[in-house]
């Protein structure tokens, strides 16, 4: 939407008026209100008119209308009666409909002089709304009938669309002149599109029908709307003519639900299959429809609609109906932080489910052993892993979610190495799905729980982990699935993070929030405390550290405490205080939270080995060296030989270098630049600034480029102990450019258009355009090819020795 305005804005200015924004489809309002906060050079405005500030639209820029003052509303009285009023009758008319000019205008038209003399027919307690409402109702009974059924068909179609109403018209028999006393009343319009005076009026005429004209409506749309062009509206014309059941107008919206579904429509699939649902007979097929509602609810986001489904289909005297129901309440835990309730009924849905199916029921475990781990409960993962492995298996050697399920479960109960061919052969049919992108049912199956990117930190797996982190993203907002897009941005946002592109981070995080105000929800709160804690925001990631351990212990969430534990410690770390880092390491150290090794590993070798805890260095080295021979990745070695280099090994210099040469090769910038940094620590201590000089500059430059100004600082104070200086600069900035001028830059040198940058970092071609032109400006240059350069001669230039 954003690209498309922008776009059409480059022929000449756009305004956007959206009026009555109260009566937009969620999805629409939550699509404008994102592109109205993204719009930055486009020559776009969006105005939108509401009663109230939607959830949408809270935040951006709003100015209150209020009604006419007491004197105006009085001449616009006055310029419609046409005789005289009793001023206290006049005054009360002003006061009641609080200067609202439609108001005043269509009170006066259904009274008479006389009445308003008197003050008789004035209502005094209807709401405003409804006396407008009621004051149109009255107009249009007024109307011969055949006028009233023409406009009861024109309010039942969303359209507009002339002809087609018109044919409709001609199926119920109603002639052309119908429309005039409608037109001559100023209720409607028949030109280019059919239009209502006002939204009320549509309102007012399809309410005032009753039941079988507002059928007979449908039913006549319905027969004139091509359902090879139109399928879905002529579904949906059917289903709202249709009274009682109906079979084959529900497995039409069934086949409706399914292309609404494929276009990342899960709103209107939803409202489909509910209708389908209604308009089935038989029970099983009945819960069946409203168990698939309930399921796209859940994606959509709609969380607490989706729960009042599943409370239908719980009365369905079907067992797995009831399994199933347990399972998708399992899943709405999981996704709203419920960790223990998760588990719960995930793993008992599981054991039911498999009398019925054994490859729902290995997706439902995979799911109980995920929410378990995040449960944190040491039992309640060993039960879950257990009843995984005595599961039957599908008989499918290439199904990713059985491959994936045994490798986690074999790593519960077996230890890693007996994990170890399971969970390769697991990674090599995880990547085969996520490069499939036009095909969004396995991705589903694999990530509703997280299992991928918990397998691929399990490997440490950088090129897996960072590859899946990404397309979790893609695939969500392909889908429509806005519970999945919101976890899998928080996610992406850690890994662009870890990877050394601070400022896609933030942007991440930013749409992650926008997505929790759609949704009246509060914004995630884990990746934010790790990035504060890593650049350097102490009040604030304390702040949310304290945060997440109330959550901890209020959702039973244990994994958590974990990550609270890990962003205070490299606070500590940073700061010196590296007993405490210690302390608060071991204990995640010894919870042995999958998948949270790389987190935890790093931070506990340094800080055992500053504070003298030599057992405990051992224990990390020992931990490291049993996962290094079973699997060998680049990131498992790259920390392993600077935990050897930290352990005062022999040829400490040469585990340094093996370290910088194995992380260089992952991409975790973050990473790398640690070790360079105790590089140049370790250097500075054995007298060689000069040597040191180069590695403390390298570990200031990556820390400065991703904001980790936690340990940027403490580059710049083992710099300065080597009689040299590092200017401080702001995170993601070179030179004068801005943060987001910067990302443009570093994207475009990397050979990307102009429309892939915009579409990476949610902004529109002409901003992007916009800022590569200021950047061209500050840089001295006037191509993409010299980017390369000026951006390298820039960073140098930022260095002030």
């Amino acid at each position: 939407m954003l690209t498309l305005l922008s776009e059409a804005a480059e022929e000449k200015p756009l305004i956007c008026v959206v009026d009555d924004e109260q009566w937009l489809d969620r999805a629409s309002a939550q699509a404008l209100a994102f592109v109205a906060r993204r719009l930055e050079v486009e020559s776009v405005g969006l105005l939108f008119a509401a009663r109230e500030v939607s959830d949408e639209l809270r935040g951006l820029p709003q100015l209150v209308v209020e009604g006419l003052t007491e004197e105006d509303a009085g001449g616009v009285l006055d310029s419609v009666f046409t005789g005289a009023v009793d001023s206290r009758v006049r005054d009360q008319i002003v006061s009641e409909t609080r200067g609202n000019p439609l108001a005043l205008l269509e009170l006066s038209r259904q009274v008479t002089p006389a009445e308003l003399a008197g003050g008789f027919a004035l209502p005094g307690v209807l709401p405003l709304t409804g006396r407008i409402e009621e004051s149109f109702r009255h107009r249009l009974e007024a109307l011969p009938i055949p006028t009233r059924r023409l406009l009861v068909l024109a309010a039942a179609d969303p359209t507009g669309e002339p002809s087609l109403v018109w044919e409709a018209a001609g199926r119920l028999g109603i002639e052309a002149d119908a429309a005039t006393r409608a037109v001559e009343e100023q209720l409607v319009t028949f030109g280019v599109r059919v239009q209502f005076r006002h939204p009320l009026v549509r309102s007012a005429a399809y309410r005032s029908a009753s039941v079988h004209e507002r059928q007979e409506a449908h039913r006549a749309l319905a027969e004139a709307t091509d359902p090879r062009t139109d399928p879905d509206r002529h579904a949906w014309h059917r289903a709202q003519s249709t009274s009682g059941p109906d079979e084959d107008v529900a497995e039409e919206l069934e086949r409706s639900a399914d292309r609404a579904q494929a276009r990342g429509g899960l709103a209107a699939a939803a409202a489909f299959l509910e209708r389908a649902a209604v308009l089935t007979a038989a029970p099983g097929p009945r819960a069946h429809r409203l168990l698939w509602a309930a399921r796209v609810k859940r994606d959509a986001g709609a969380l607490d609609a989706s729960l009042g489904l599943l409370s239908a289909v719980e009365a369905a005297p079907d067992t797995r109906m009831g399994a199933e129901v347990d399972r998708n309440r399992g899943q709405i835990a999981l996704e709203t932080g419920r960790g223990t309730e998760a588990a719960r009924l995930l793993l008992g849905a599981a054991r039911r489910l498999e009398a019925f199916d054994a490859a729902v029921a290995r997706e439902t475990y995979l799911d109980a052993l995920v929410a378990a781990m995040w449960a944190g409960v040491p039992e309640r993962v060993s039960a879950a892993a257990h009843a995984a492995r005595s599961a039957v298996d599908s008989g499918d050697p290439e199904c990713a979610v059985d491959v994936l399920l045994d490798a986690l479960s074999t790593r519960v109960t077996g230890g890693y190495a007996a994990a170890a061919p399971a969970s390769a052969r697991a990674m090599e049919l995880v990547l085969a799905a996520h490069k499939r992108p036009d095909d969004t049912g396995p991705w589903l199956r694999l990530n509703r729980a997280r299992p991928s990117v918990t397998l691929a930190m399990e490997l440490r797996d950088a090129d897996a982990w960072l590859l899946i982190s990404a397309r979790q993203v893609d695939f969500a907002r392909t889908a429509g699935a806005l519970a999945q897009l919101r976890i899998a941005l928080n996610y992406h946002a850690w890994t662009c993070f870890v990877a050394g592109d601070g400022s896609t981070a933030t942007l991440l995080l930013q749409e992650e929030r926008l997505i929790a105000e759609a949704m009246n929800d509060v914004p995630a709160v884990h990746t934010n405390m790790l990035i504060a804690a890593w650049r350097g925001e102490v009040g604030r990631a304390r702040e949310m550290i304290d945060t997440e351990r109330r959550q901890t212990h209020a959702h039973g969430l244990a994994r958590f405490a974990t990550l609270a534990d890990y962003a205070g410690a490299v606070m500590d770390n940073a700061a010196g205080r590296h007993d405490a880092a210690c302390a608060a390491m071991w204990r995640a150290f010894q919870r042995e939270d999958l998948a949270y090794g790389p987190l935890i590993v790093p931070e506990l070798a340094e800080a055992a080995a500053r504070s003298g805890d030599l057992d405990r260095l051992k224990a990390v080295g020992a931990w490291l060296g049993e996962r290094t021979r079973v699997a060998p990745t680049a990131w498992l070695l790259g920390i392993e030989a600077r935990v050897s280099a930290l352990a005062g090994e022999e040829d400490a210099e040469r585990h340094y270098r093996m370290s910088v040469e194995h992380l260089t090769r992952t991409g975790l910038r973050t990473e790398l630049a640690r070790t360079h940094l105790l590089y140049g620590e370790w250097l500075r201590r054995r007298h060689r600034r000069g040597d040191a000089r180069v590695q403390l500059h390298r570990a200031h430059e990556l820390f400065a480029a991703v904001g980790a100004e936690v340990f940027a600082t403490r580059a710049r104070r083992e710099l300065l102990a080597t009689g040299e200086t590092a200017r401080r600069r702001h995170a993601a900035t070179r030179g004068d450019l801005t943060e987001q001028g910067t990302q443009i830059a570093v994207l475009a040198r990397e050979g990307l258009s102009n429309p892939e940058i915009a579409a990476r970092l949610f902004l529109s071609p002409r901003t992007v355009q916009y800022h590569l032109r200021k950047v061209f400006a500050k840089l001295g240059i006037s191509s993409r090819a010299q980017l390369d350069h000026a951006l390298s001669s820039n960073e140098s230039a930022e260095e002030s020795l």
